[in-house]
């Protein structure tokens, strides 16, 4: 009687694999999403919080300013403001604002009625349009007289799509940055799989007519077969005489220790940028909730927290920039457009710039040369600026930054010093690491988000440089980065052989 054979075990193998790639990159998309969508809906609700407020910190002024025939005396002013008031009781249609909300609203007028109103669907036009016909309507008693004050709600929800837009397009273009990143990493971090698979195939294949030895590879494949997202630590263990199954067996945990640090890499990556996304949200709650115990009576601390919700909302959208260029850089999609520029002349540029910017520190150059590279001109410059912008970070005001550009032999040298504060020994070797600080309150003072100095190494790597740290705590930091040079753009102008400078040699005493 012949017996039937079993199907390849290579199949088996396949579907592991795809399942395992699928499970780790729904379950980093999901994090992130999940992300994005809270930041979303608290930047929403802020935002409109914020425009009621002012909307009735306005009213209270005309109300406050003119009397009791304000309808008539005031109508420029008013339409100028976007508010419409009117004598008399109005008929409550719309949404009614909460009791405990409105005993917050800067009215303070406890008998007070507020709504919002929007035209109805039998109203022309779409829906968008009738969401810019929104009105807030604030009914209440002053001089003895009924006051209906309407507010249109345009202006402010105009801003507020926008900038509602422009973060959810950031988020759009990271969101589809991760999809191609860490379909990528898995690919090539599951691509032994298959080898393996076959390795396997094979072994079942010489060994299945060999009696109880088949038994060895089926507890292999049954052990294979529990594997998922949440055991890749868990390793194999096959108690068998056989050699190939050992060997099998060892190879399949290093695979799963590999899989498990590049999922742990990127879990870490979505968990900082979550923290970093959580940090301005968190700063924008607390200056609301001020907002609402004291910015009530007080201009001067309702201003203050306007202002530092516009600042917290542009640290965010700058936040999310490094963000993508940082996964565009780990997907190789940034095209590096190359020239031959001179970069003495980058650096003249960036201090012009900065001293225009940053009266309160002292910059001095010195400009060896010619200096000529081959690189993508905005991306040098991008690096550079990264560098000087964190020694005036770090140098107390009246101290001063220098900047040094020279030739040594076939290298390009460019150097950054500052007399500021310093770094520790211990952490200069991790300065380069994303969301890396080494003081996190000084971070916190500085508005740094760890990521400008990764954003300079990816630079630097892809240019074919390197880079030499030098710092001294209470003395000074100083940074060079080397290039390879390139020949001058017009052939036998006879500068780029000449003009090096001595680099080597310290700029300070203080750091020697």
């Amino acid at each position: 009687m012949n017996k039937k054979e079993k199907p390849p075990a290579g199949g088996s193998f396949s579907k592991i694999r795809f399942s395992l790639a699928l499970k780790l990159n729904l379950r980093m998309l999901g994090m992130l999403l999940s992300v994005f969508i809270s930041m979303n809906l608290l930047l929403s609700i802020l935002l409109f919080g914020t425009a009621l407020w002012q909307a009735e910190a306005g009213a209270r002024k005309f109300i406050a300013a003119y009397d009791d025939k304000l309808a008539l005396v005031a109508e420029p002013a008013l339409a100028a403001a976007g508010y419409e008031i009117s004598m008399g009781e109005s008929r409550e249609n719309g949404l009614r604002l909460p009791g405990f909300i409105q005993n917050r609203l800067p009215l303070n007028d406890p008998e007070a009625r507020r709504w919002l109103s929007m035209p109805g669907a039998e109203a022309e036009g779409s829906f968008f349009d009738r969401v810019q016909a929104a009105t807030y309507h604030m009914t209440l008693v002053a001089q003895d007289t009924t006051i209906h004050i309407v507010y249109a709600l345009e202006p402010d929800l105009r801003q507020i799509c926008f900038i509602l837009l422009i973060l959810a397009g950031s988020q759009f273009l990271y969101f589809i940055g991760r999809i191609g990143t860490n379909n990528q990493v898995i690919r090539q971090t599951l691509k032994p799989l298959t080898e393996m698979a076959e390795t396997a195939k094979s072994i079942h294949q010489d060994m299945s007519g060999a009696g109880p030895t088949g038994a060895g590879i089926k507890r292999l494949a049954g052990a294979i077969s529990t594997i998922n997202a949440s055991a890749l630590s868990q390793g194999l263990s096959i108690d068998t005489s056989q050699k190939e199954l050992k060997d099998l067996a060892y190879a399949i945990n290093d695979m799963l220790q590999r899989i498990n640090q590049a999922y742990q890499s990127q879990v870490r990556f979505v968990a900082d940028a979550s923290h970093e996304l959580r940090t301005p949200l968190s700063v924008l709650q607390g200056y609301a909730d001020l907002l609402d115990r004291w910015g009530k009576h007080d201009e001067r601390t309702m201003q203050e927290a306007i202002d530092a919700i516009k600042s917290e909302t542009e640290n965010m959208k700058v936040l999310v920039e490094q963000l993508l260029f940082l996964a565009r850089g780990d997907n190789e999609t940034i095209p590096l457009e190359k020239v031959v520029f001179d970069a003495r002349e980058i650096v003249a540029e960036i201090v012009r710039e900065t001293r225009l910017i940053d009266p309160a520190h002292t910059f001095q150059t010195v400009l060896d040369g010619p200096a000529y590279l081959e690189a993508d001109q905005h991306l040098i410059k991008q690096a550079l600026r990264i560098l000087v912008d964190n020694s005036i970070k770090y140098t107390p005001e009246g101290g001063t930054i220098r900047l040094k550009v020279g030739t040594a032999q076939d290298t390009v040298k460019i150097q950054v010093q500052d007399d500021g504060i310093g770094i520790p020994p211990a952490d200069v070797p991790r300065i380069f690491d994303r969301f890396y600080r080494s003081d996190q309150s000084r971070a916190r003072k500085t508005g740094g988000s760890g990521l400008g100095l990764a954003i300079a190494k990816w630079i630097i790597d892809h240019h074919g440089g390197y880079y030499e740290v030098l710092s001294r705590l209470g003395i000074g930091t100083r940074i060079t980065i080397n290039f390879p040079a390139a020949r001058p753009p017009l052939a036998g102008s006879g500068e780029a052989s000449g003009g090096s400078s001595n680099l080597d040699a310290p700029v300070g005493e203080k750091l020697d």
